[in-house]
């Protein structure tokens, strides 16, 4: 048998060599001296390649390595150890010098366990969409006029001319007819405290920020499925807390809490599914993963026409979050996560329960387990790293993945956050529009499902931000006069970034390997947290007559470049989830190889 391996330094060894009883002879030969270029394309996913040819006639030294591991019967701290390189070796050949995928190996693809916990986990979504926009409902800029002290009072209601002398105004009569209590009537957040509210909302949305780098953080060094849990308590103590504390201070730090952990359960809910299903399969779970959030996105409209009081809304929004405690008992750890960390007896009974539920049969999941743990070992990334943020930036090809998807992040969000808020000012009812504006995103979900397969992420994430840009930029050129084409206009801007969302959502998942991808899809929606803070801003630069070209001229231009950044990406359709920084780096990259490799394969064969 001959087949090609890599040295730990990531040269190619052309190996020559037999299997005979229970031992293994294997003849090595260098030819590490001298380099090729091997390019590689999104097609073949950045993997090594694998080289065959018939049995070489001439001998070679045999190589002989010692470990100084043990591992069958021992396992110290729950972890299987390699046994040997040879060992390592014997399982490349075993494979045919292919990687091992344990996961998908054992349990299969896609299944009635992987379709079940998928289920239970697009829950959250519904919550995160509630209490990132419920601040629409809790805090809008209601009609007032001031009643105290008496006098003649300024156009603005903020100031009276007592005896020629302007005075503050001290007290506000609210327009209630439509939210009998608000956070800004409650503690008169207006005029001269009105940057209050503005503060509140740029710190909810810093809350989400945090969240998805601290839990991102965390589920990569402690397991995904406990920091999802202990966002859920988090998001239901916190959120409680804010419909009951009677001081504005106390709100303005509970608020973001709630935020906090609302960001923890968006990076960890969405990483779990990616790691359990196949790679077939991610551009549908994805959409999944993404079409409750739009259905939270409506359903909030229904709940605050129900509950016009904001703490009563606050509570409605908070309470579901009590079912999600069962997250504990129903959603298993990763058992992706369990083998990139070296804890095999885990990952095996997981594996083992799924296949059982998928009615997998005849899989030895315990040997597939310890061929994929060889395989791993033998990369430069030891299990025990800990990984951090850092390791996004540290290599070449990675720094500049990075960059581009962060930046394709930040766009999403201010896109579509900021085209809804702009879509609001068409004038309407509060409700209608708040639920339109989320119907037209769940098209552009259904579009991304087949655009992704069809097309695949890179060019699906250039046309959409294209689709968003233009439409966008055609809104300057339309006057007002014509209210139908502009809302025409906004909501094909909302149905790109909608498409935009949940690509680069399964863009990262595809694109950072196991050991950061937490950290990464963390960084990531970080990434958007800070568009979307930015968002109302630019909308509001719109609201003198004189500025109103500037909101549609930067959520127009800000997206082409979004598409000129994909350049820098490698497409991920189809590929093996890499699993260490050796593979992120590798990604889409081309690997070096021996000068000498085809004159030996020719040699061989001869």
């Amino acid at each position: 048998m001959k087949d090609t391996t890599t040295n730990g330094h990531g040269d190619l060894l052309l190996v020559v060599g037999w299997r005979r009883g229970n031992g293994t002879a294997r003849k090595v030969r260098d030819l590490s001296n001298t380099k090729d270029s091997i390019y590689k394309s999104g097609a073949s996913c950045g993997r090594a390649v694998s080289r065959r040819s018939a049995p070489a006639t001439s001998s070679a030294q045999q190589q002989k390595t010692h470990s100084k591991m043990e591992v069958n019967g021992k396992e110290p701290n729950g972890k299987h150890l390699l046994s040997s390189e040879k060992d390592a070796e014997v399982a490349k050949d075993a494979n045919h010098g292919e990687e091992i995928d344990a996961v998908q190996s054992a349990m299969g693809s896609f299944g009635r366990w992987q379709l079940l916990v998928c289920l239970a986990i697009s829950l959250v979504k519904f919550p995160v969409a509630w209490h990132q926009l419920g601040i629409v409902f809790m805090a809008p800029q209601p009609k007032f006029k001031c009643i105290a002290p008496n006098g003649t009072v300024d156009k603005y209601n903020c100031y009276v001319n007592v005896s020629d002398i302007q005075e503050p105004c001290t007290e506000w009569e609210y327009d209630r007819s439509i939210f009998p209590e608000t956070i800004i009537t409650q503690w008169d957040l207006v005029c001269g405290q009105s940057f209050y509210a503005d503060t509140l909302q740029s710190l909810l949305m810093f809350g989400v920020l945090l969240g998805n780098i601290v839990f991102g953080s965390l589920s990569d060094r402690y397991g995904r499925k406990k920091p999802l849990v202990g966002s859920v308590v988090l998001q239901l103590v916190a959120g409680i807390g804010c419909a009951v504390v009677p001081w504005f201070p106390a709100l303005l730090f509970l608020k973001p809490l709630s935020a906090f952990a609302t960001g923890g359960t968006m990076v960890t809910s969405y990483v779990i599914c990616m790691e359990i299903v196949g790679t077939k399969w991610r551009s549908p779970i994805t959409v999944l993963y993404q079409i409750p959030y739009s259905l939270g996105h409506m359903t909030l409209a229904g709940l605050a026409y129900w509950f016009r009081h904001w703490e009563h809304l606050q509570i409605a929004m908070t309470a579901p979050s009590i079912i999600l405690l069962g997250y504990w008992w129903v959603v298993p750890e990763s058992p992706r996560w369990l083998l990139a960390m070296g804890r095999q007896k885990e990952a095996c009974r997981i594996l083992k329960k799924a296949a059982k539920l998928n009615k997998v049969k005849d899989t030895d999941i315990p040997d597939m387990v310890r061929r994929h743990c060889l395989h791993q070992n033998s990369k430069n990334t030891a299990p025990n790293y800990k990984p951090s943020f850092v390791d996004l930036l540290k290599t070449p090809n990675m720094r500049k993945k990075s960059i581009a998807i962060f930046f394709n992040w930040m766009i999403c969000g201010m896109g579509l956050f900021g085209i809804t808020q702009y879509l609001g000012q068409v004038g309407g009812d509060i409700f209608v529009n708040f639920a339109v504006s989320g119907a037209t995103q769940i098209p552009g979900n259904i579009v991304s499902l087949w655009a992704m397969s069809a097309l695949g992420r890179k060019t699906t994430l250039i046309s959409s931000n294209t689709m968003t840009g233009i439409a966008s930029l055609m809104l300057i050129g339309v006057p007002k006069e014509i209210a139908w084409l502009r809302l025409l206009l906004a909501c094909c801007g909302i149905v790109g970034m909608s498409v935009s969302f949940t690509t680069v959502y399964l863009f990262s998942g595809e694109l950072f390997p196991t050991v950061v991808r937490n950290i990464g899809v963390g960084t990531c929606s970080m990434s958007a947290r800070i568009g979307s803070m930015v968002a109302p801003f630019v909308v509001s630069l719109g609201l003198k007559e004189t500025r109103a070209w500037m909101p549609p001229t930067v959520f127009g231009i800000l997206p082409l470049l979004g598409a000129l950044f994909c350049y820098y990406l490698p497409e991920t359709a189809g590929c093996t989830l890499p699993e260490t920084l050796e593979d992120g780096e590798n990604f889409g990259k081309k690997i070096e190889a021996p000068e000498r490799l085809k004159a030996a394969e020719i040699e061989a064969a001869l």
